[in-house]
C-alpha cells in the first residue's frame, strides 16, 4: 500500500510539474498569437494578455492527454535510472502490479478534469468569445430556449427580433416564425407572423405572412395586411447563424445534455455536441491509455540502452492515438460512423493493445 501511494504521488507531482510548465509556455504562445491576430487594431497589450489568459484553458485542456503521456515517460525513466523499478521487481512485485497506482491516479485525474476543469474551460471560453465579439463589433445572433429559438438582426438604428418554433439543420428555414421590429429607441415598429421563412441572399422569403404596422396607426389589427409571399430584408448569413451556436466546449458538461435536447427540439443538428459530450465522458480512459502506452516503452531498465529512442517511440505512439481519435471524432460528427464507436473505440483499443504488449514483454 505504501509503495502504491509512493508511485501515485510521484505520478501526480510529475503531472502537475509538467502542467505548470505548459501553462507558462502556452500563455506566451497565446499572447504572441493574439498580437498577430489583432495586428493593426487599437487593442492594447493588456487586453491581448487578458484574452490570451481566457483562451489558454481551452487550448491547455486539449493537450492534457499528451501531458499525461509526458508525465508517464518522465516518471518511469526516472524510476529506471534510480533502479527503483529493479528494487520493486526484486521484492516480488510484477510490472503490471506497479502500474496499478499510476493508472488509477491517471483515471482520477481524468475525472477531475471532466468534473472541474471542463466547466472552468466552458466559462472562460464563453467569456473569451464575448470579449472577441465586442472587439470585432459582432454579437451572437442565435439563442435556443425551451420555446424555440430566437435570432437577432439589424443595425444600431433598427433591430429585428425573430422567434421560431423550429428550423432546419442550418437555421436558414424557420417554421411558425414571428418578426418583431424596433427602432433606435427600442420602440416597436412592426410585427410579422408567417408559416415559414427562408433565408436567401440579403432577405427572408416569408410564406403565408400577416403584417402589423405600429407606426402612426391607431388600430394595427384593423390595418393588418396578409400576403402569400413577402420579402423582408436581412443582414444575416448562414455562416453567422451557424457560428452563433459557439463551440461545444463553451457549454459545461453538466448543462450539455439539456442544451442538446433544446437544440434538437428546435430542429438543429446536435451531432457535434453529442460527439463532444461522449468524448468528455471517455476522457479518463484516454488518460489511462496514455499511461499504458508510456509504460510499454519505458517500463524497462536503462541498462538495455536506447532510452531516447524508446521515449521518442512512445511520444509518436501517443500522437498517433491523438490523431486517430481526432479523425474518428470528425467522422462521428459527419455521420460516417456511429458516435459511440467514433469516441470510445480509440481509447479502448489503445488500452487493450498496450495491455497485451505489457503482458508479453514484462510477464510473457
Amino acid at each position: 500500500m505504501i509503495l502504491d501511494l509512493y508511485f501515485a504521488r510521484r505520478f501526480l507531482m510529475t503531472f502537475l510539474g509538467i502542467l505548470a510548465g505548459f501553462i507558462a509556455f502556452m500563455w506566451l504562445i497565446e499572447v504572441l498569437e493574439h498580437v498577430r491576430r489583432f495586428e493593426g487594431s487599437e487593442v492594447g497589450f493588456k487586453t491581448l494578455a487578458y484574452l490570451a489568459l481566457l483562451h489558454m484553458p481551452q487550448v491547455l485542456y486539449e493537450v492534457t492527454i499528451l501531458i499525461t503521456l509526458l508525465a508517464t515517460l518522465l516518471m518511469f525513466v526516472t524510476l529506471a535510472r534510480t533502479s527503483e523499478l529493479v528494487i520493486t521487481r526484486a521484492t516480488g512485485r510484477s510490472a503490471m502490479r506497479s502500474l496499478l497506482s499510476p493508472v488509477v491516479t491517471a483515471f482520477l485525474v481524468g475525472l477531475v478534469a471532466v468534473a472541474i476543469m471542463n466547466p472552468l474551460v466552458a466559462g472562460t471560453s464563453k467569456l473569451y468569445e464575448r470579449e472577441v465579439n465586442e472587439l470585432r463589433g459582432e454579437e451572437r445572433v442565435v439563442a435556443v430556449g425551451t420555446d424555440g429559438l430566437w435570432l437577432r438582426q439589424g443595425q444600431a438604428d433598427r433591430q429585428t427580433a425573430i422567434h421560431a418554433k423550429s428550423a432546419n439543420l442550418d437555421g436558414t428555414v424557420l417554421n411558425q416564425v414571428s418578426f418583431f421590429g424596433f427602432d433606435g429607441q427600442s420602440d416597436p415598429t412592426f410585427r410579422i407572423e408567417a408559416r415559414q421563412a427562408e433565408l436567401v441572399d440579403g432577405a427572408w422569403q416569408l410564406s403565408d405572412a400577416k403584417t402589423w404596422d405600429f407606426r402612426n396607426v391607431e388600430n394595427p389589427e384593423a390595418e393588418a395586411v396578409t400576403a402569400e409571399m413577402l420579402t423582408l430584408p436581412s443582414t444575416l448569413t448562414r455562416d453567422q447563424i451557424r457560428d452563433s451556436f459557439g463551440t461545444p466546449s463553451s457549454i459545461p458538461i453538466w448543462e450539455l445534455p439539456r442544451f442538446i435536447e433544446r437544440l434538437e427540439a428546435a430542429g438543429f443538428s446536435a451531432r457535434a455536441h453529442r460527439v463532444w459530450f461522449q468524448a468528455e465522458m471517455a476522457r479518463p480512459l484516454s488518460f489511462v491509455a496514455m499511461v499504458l502506452i508510456g509504460a510499454v516503452f519505458t517500463l524497462r531498465h536503462t541498462r538495455f540502452g536506447r532510452t531516447g529512442l524508446m521515449v521518442l517511440s512512445a511520444v509518436l505512439a501517443g500522437f498517433v492515438l491523438y490523431f486517430v481519435a481526432s479523425l474518428t471524432h470528425v467522422m462521428g460528427e459527419n455521420g460516417q460512423v456511429p458516435i459511440a464507436l467514433a469516441v470510445w473505440a480509440p481509447p479502448i483499443a489503445a488500452i487493450l493493445l498496450a495491455m497485451s504488449l505489457l503482458l508479453h514483454l514484462e510477464d510473457g
